[in-house]
């Protein structure tokens, strides 16, 4: 007789409530696959750091600039990760592609691969401390991050709301029906009826 054709006894049913029943081994974690989520929905904690600080510790992420007499390199770190992403002239790729490791137009096109590398891992803001003299290499380089879509202002951390608070912040993960503009072919259906 097969296994599965045997008939069913008390001892086979009792088994298979165990079976179902028992709670799995608890080697068993969650692993989060996109750990920067809770920074985009702005409910991920930011270190405050000291008042007295300067220039702050309050950031997830924050850009920093590094010159050489010979290369530039542009990390991007994290509170507590370290860098996690980072460019430099000293890349064989980039390095190939430009006349000086130095001038304006690296420092230029230091800021290009940087943003695109910046928007391919899905970091889109990040605090910058960098006091640039207006017309500096440094200050295009700053002007090419800011056109190629990253921003240098990161969003302030949603607080946890208390219930005898009077004001309560809007969750970016919801959206009512206020905060939605009306479109023009609705706003003209309203006019209508309104006469």
């Amino acid at each position: 007789m097969s296994r599965s054709a045997r008939p069913l006894t008390s001892a086979r049913v009792l088994h298979k409530i165990k079976a179902l029943t028992t709670p799995q081994s608890s080697e068993q974690f969650v692993v989060n696959r996109n750990p920067r989520n809770l920074e985009r929905l702005r409910i991920a904690y930011k270190p405050s750091g000291y008042h007295l600080e300067k220039p702050g510790r309050s950031y997830w992420h924050t850009l920093e600039i590094n010159t050489s007499g010979r290369h530039v390199s542009a990390d991007v770190k994290h509170y507590e990760n370290g860098t996690i992403l980072s460019a430099s002239t000293a890349e064989w790729a980039i390095k190939q592609q430009l006349y000086k490791t130095n001038d304006t137009s690296a420092f230029v096109n230091l800021g290009r691969v940087l943003a695109q590398r910046c928007l391919q891992s899905g970091i889109t803001e990040m605090t910058c401390n960098v006091d640039a003299v207006a017309g500096s290499k440094l200050q295009k380089l700053l002007q090419t991050l800011q056109d190629n879509g990253v921003s240098f202002k990161e969003p302030t951390r949603l607080v946890n709301s208390q219930p005898w608070d009077a004001y309560r912040h809007e969750k970016p993960w919801e959206v009512s029906e206020q905060s939605i503009p009306a479109t023009p072919a609705k706003a003209g259906a309203t006019k209508s009826k309104q006469k």
